[in-house]
């Protein structure tokens, strides 16, 4: 591939996500929308969370963990625990690094 066809693929794709990425911006006015698709796209950020949080957790090299003994696990409940009691992140993400680290570095989990 030239220099010139690269260039030429880059650009493209750029705009092509600019476009695809704005696209709800464009109208002046809402778009109509059902009440049921509104009420589910609220929940698509956590979805596309979960889908790439859990296999992190719950995967090593594309197969599920044989053992408890991971640090994953213990920092994905305590932090999961913070969160449900406290509702804040900055604590979630300190509370769940506090116990990995240890487990990780320390244990060698």
């Amino acid at each position: 591939m030239s220099a010139w066809e690269t260039l030429v693929a880059i650009v493209g794709l750029s705009l092509i996500t600019a476009f695809t990425r704005a696209f709800f911006l464009y109208p002046d006015r809402d778009l109509p929308m059902p009440g049921w698709l509104r009420r589910g796209l609220r929940y698509a950020p956590l979805a596309a969370l979960a889908a790439v949080i859990v296999p992190e957790v719950v995967m090593t090299q594309g197969h599920l963990i044989a053992t408890f003994q991971d640090a994953r696990l213990p920092a994905t409940i305590a932090a999961s625990a913070y969160y449900f009691s406290r509702r804040g992140i900055l604590g979630t993400i300190v509370i769940g690094m506090a116990v990995f680290l240890p487990l990780r570095i320390g244990l060698g989990w």
